[in-house]
């Protein structure tokens, strides 16, 4: 019961994910952070396979800090969608990655940016988007709330408003989200919203 959504602000980007890493009917923990800072100032919310998404995500992050070292000059966030696009078709015939992703980014001459790439490597450029069983919800609000030039503030209240309305829609909801932002500032993590924390293990 996956949730990821995100949103272009006047400035800045946020994305919101939720924090359960489940598998069949089991919670194996509930602050599993699926937002990863790809770069200084870039963001990769993903959904999908917990093994494909983590292995992907890094393989990603790994390559566009190369790219950066022997360079000497970062991607931008659409060169970086493009080419996480182009990996995604190329391991589509050969052996999928099962997972979606949202990248949000900002750079000094285009500003903030959010990119949607799915499993079959779709990749569009978008203002706001979601994936998961909470995309039914999110998108809906965000269609009827979300205006171009938001504030963070603004943006924020977006945010907290898809989450109240996953979790008392959604028959089994994530209790947990971790919210993101980049902006000409970097790539930072702005909040999280629990309803639940881990328990440490009883001492014995």
């Amino acid at each position: 019961m996956e949730s990821i959504f995100g949103l272009v602000g006047d400035g800045f980007a946020v994305v919101a994910a939720d924090t359960s890493a489940v598998h069949s009917i089991l919670v194996h923990k509930s602050n599993e952070d699926k937002i990863m800072v790809l770069d200084s100032h870039k963001l990769v919310a993903a959904s999908g396979e917990p093994g494909d998404r983590v292995q992907f995500t890094e393989y990603i992050q790994k390559n566009v800090a190369l790219y950066q070292f022997r360079n000497g000059i970062p991607l931008t966030t659409a060169a970086a969608a493009n080419f996480t696009r182009g990996e995604l078709a190329t391991a589509l015939r050969k052996n999928p990655y099962m997972v979606n992703i949202l990248m949000a980014g900002f750079d000094k001459e285009a500003g903030a940016s959010l990119y949607y790439i799915d499993y079959i490597a779709t990749l569009h450029k978008v203002e706001k988007g979601a994936f998961g069983y909470g995309s039914y919800f999110a998108l809906s609000l965000m269609d009827r709330h979300y205006h171009s030039g938001m504030s963070v503030e603004e943006a924020i209240d977006l945010v907290d408003k898809c989450i109240i309305e996953i979790r008392s829609r959604l028959v089994v909801a994530p209790p947990n989200f971790v919210i993101k932002i980049v902006d000409k500032d970097g790539a930072r993590g702005y909040a999280w919203r629990e309803s639940i924390r881990d328990a440490g293990v009883a001492a014995a």
